[in-house]
């Protein structure tokens, strides 16, 4: 049994941080216990709405959705990355941990970006892969990566999504990677290995989803 557990999901609420250009939650209160005898809301929103997993099918044409993946990959051994202070993360960097990313499923990257979430420094240049190093990230054997910011890549239009602007969503996609995005807590996590969850909504074609992740300390 965990002997800590630590959540690593930020709080959906209509006045949350969302991607540039696309919409943010619309929450409504449909029935209240005072009139109904039960209350429920609704709520209105992208699969990629805060601490969320990217499905190859997002950018890949004829790839998988979440629901096509069995539930064992959303499931596994992670290590935290603390790279604050990188301007970019390279192949030298990452050769780093390279001994610790053969132990586990997941890598999540302290980026730092969670202490600016529901502000307009969020989406200032924060540190991602470069080419090489998100190639040799893909020839690992992962299930996915993490960063506590909005994407591996930098920040483009929602509108304008080509191989060009979000190579690394493109190279990591491709080895069915799960891509999870706007991460927290991450400062909380021990420099050893831990077990981590990031269990999905099970939709049908599911480009995407919320998810909540949780990170299970063995002391």
């Amino acid at each position: 049994m965990p002997s800590k557990t630590i959540d690593l999901t930020h709080l959906i609420n209509e006045k949350m941080t969302v991607y540039p250009d696309t919409v943010g939650p619309k929450i409504e209160v449909l029935n209240w216990v005072e009139e109904h005898g039960f209350a429920e809301l609704k709520i209105d929103m992208v699969l990629h709405t805060g601490t969320h997993i990217d499905a190859p099918c997002h950018i890949l044409k004829d790839t998988k959705s979440l629901d096509q993946f069995p539930i064992e990959k959303f499931m596994g051994n992670a290590i935290v990355i603390p790279c604050q202070k990188e301007k970019e993360i390279t192949v030298e960097f990452l050769k780093k941990f390279e001994e610790k990313i053969k132990q586990v499923d997941f890598v999540l990257f302290f980026t730092g970006w969670q202490f600016k979430w529901n502000t307009k420094h969020y989406f200032d240049d924060c540190p991602t892969p470069n080419a090489e190093a998100a190639n040799w990230l893909a020839n690992c054997k992962l299930k996915g990566i993490g960063f506590d910011a909005f994407s591996v890549d930098k920040i483009v239009s929602a509108h304008i999504v080509t191989p060009e602007n979000l190579p690394n969503h493109y190279i990591l996609l491709a080895k069915d990677f799960l891509l999870i995005e706007n991460l927290t807590n991450l400062d909380k996590l021990p420099e050893g290995i831990f077990s981590f969850q990031c269990l999905p909504l099970n939709i049908e074609a599911a480009d995407g989803s919320p998810v909540r992740a949780i990170a299970m300390i063995h002391e």
